[in-house]
């Protein structure tokens, strides 16, 4: 059976404001030509359709259009879970319909899929299904699959699957602990003469974040999954969350982030985006192989040392047209609005612009030693004089546009400095 590996689309999510739906139309038009290149049998979607628990009208359209297109019309199957920025039961709604299709869409960790043949005779058919389980027959394969289902366990969805399966000493357990139990207890339904996968949207401890994850574990790693509380009989887990593709380290069994298909955040600039694509027959190691996406613009950062003649060359060189930019430009006094909006008119994908001043930094009269942008400058400032307080992302966008805003008094112009 051949099994491609997606997650975190957020679609509807958006850049400093600017919109990325274009980007996201064109990875799904590339996600469904892999799946048709590649032959898959089944596409599994690790969670995090959405960037929010009440996305767009625009993103719901979107992610149905993938559905169809990912489908075949029904031909081929498709999983989807919930992740921690979906609503399970706004995911999980048209699942009825989508049944007709070849496409399971479940919500909660204890969704129990629909049993019977999904789309005649060249579909998917659903064998067995219990509460977080399913054993799928897909197109011609010789082989079944059985699939683990475990969409976002937060806390309390946790507490209530635990009640009905599991005694009170389990449930007092760690989280961790509890993840484990859980797929130790569905791990029964695995066999030896199937296809044995498991999906989820977990953080397993020791994986590479970036910036455009938000958390799902708490402050002491409460939330954090230890890779041994994985199903050790599985073929592979496909897993959700964090956004850079990557091999779960000290997993007992194959389990891979697939990461999010275009970068979200300037943290992710340079990395190389990829959906995994799994071989799988009873009683044999699967073997993975990594397809690399090319849809969506890059993010970079550039760092104009030599100030706003770096910009306006690197502009007029045409250099990273397609990209969305992070600009930090060194300059002898604040930048004036009327230079901001050039750099704006000239590359209007520049999103952030960050002046970094003189070695000789001065802030309320209080002179700074540092070669620093000038909001790092204003947070050590307002450390120093508050004893340690970090001060919080608006007050520091309230100094920038104050910064800006009295350079510009004369005019009666304004405008902030970040994008």
């Amino acid at each position: 059976m051949r099994i491609l590996h997606t997650s975190d689309w957020h679609l509807g999510r958006s850049l400093e404001g600017r919109s990325r739906i274009d980007e996201q139309v064109e990875f799904i038009e590339e996600l469904a030509g892999i799946a048709e290149d590649e032959g898959a049998d089944l596409v599994l979607i690790a969670g995090d359709v959405f960037d929010a628990y009440n996305p767009s009208a625009e993103a719901e359209r979107l992610f149905f259009h993938g559905l169809e297109l990912l489908s075949k019309k029904g031909q081929r199957g498709v999983v989807v879970i919930a992740g921690n920025h979906d609503s399970p039961e706004r995911l999980s709604a048209a699942y009825p319909l989508a049944h007709h299709h070849g496409i399971i869409l479940l919500g909660l960790p204890n969704s129990c899929a629909m049993q019977g043949e999904l789309n005649g005779e060249r579909g998917i058919k659903v064998l067995k299904a219990g509460p977080g389980w399913l054993e799928v027959a897909a197109g011609e394969c010789q082989h079944t699959c059985v699939i683990l289902t475990l969409p976002y366990p937060s806390e309390s969805r946790l507490g209530e699957l635990l009640s009905d399966s599991l005694d009170e000493k389990v449930q007092r357990e760690s989280y961790s602990r509890k993840v484990g139990a859980i797929f130790a207890e569905l791990s029964n339904n695995f066999r030896d003469d199937t296809v044995n996968i498991a999906v989820s949207h977990l953080f397993i401890k020791g994986g590479k974040e970036s910036e455009s994850e938000r958390q799902i574990q708490l402050v002491g790693g409460t939330c954090s999954v230890d890779p041994h509380a994985l199903p050790d009989k599985a073929h592979y887990v496909a897993l959700g969350h964090l956004h850079r593709p990557q091999q779960v380290n000290q997993s007992p069994v194959p389990a891979y982030y697939s990461g999010s298909p275009i970068a979200y955040s300037f943290s992710e600039a340079g990395q190389t985006k990829a959906v995994f694509l799994v071989d799988a027959v009873p009683n044999r190691e699967v073997e993975i192989k990594e397809i690399h996406l090319s849809s969506g613009r890059p993010l970079v950062r550039w760092t104009a040392k030599n100030g706003l003649k770096d910009v306006y060359k690197w502009c007029e060189e045409g250099r990273d047209s397609n990209a969305w930019i992070d600009l930090e430009v060194y300059t002898p006094a604040v930048l004036t609005q009327g230079e901001i909006q050039k750099i704006r008119e000239l590359r209007p994908r520049v999103v952030n612009i960050r002046p970094v001043l003189p070695q000789t930094s001065e802030i309320a009269g209080e002179r700074i030693k540092a070669e620093l942008p000038i909001d790092q400058l204003f947070r050590r400032f307002y450390e120093r004089k508050t004893g340690g307080h970090k001060p919080d992302d608006a007050l520091v966008k309230l100094f920038m546009e104050l910064l800006i805003s009295s350079d510009e008094r004369g005019s009666g112009e304004g405008g902030t400095v970040e994008g």
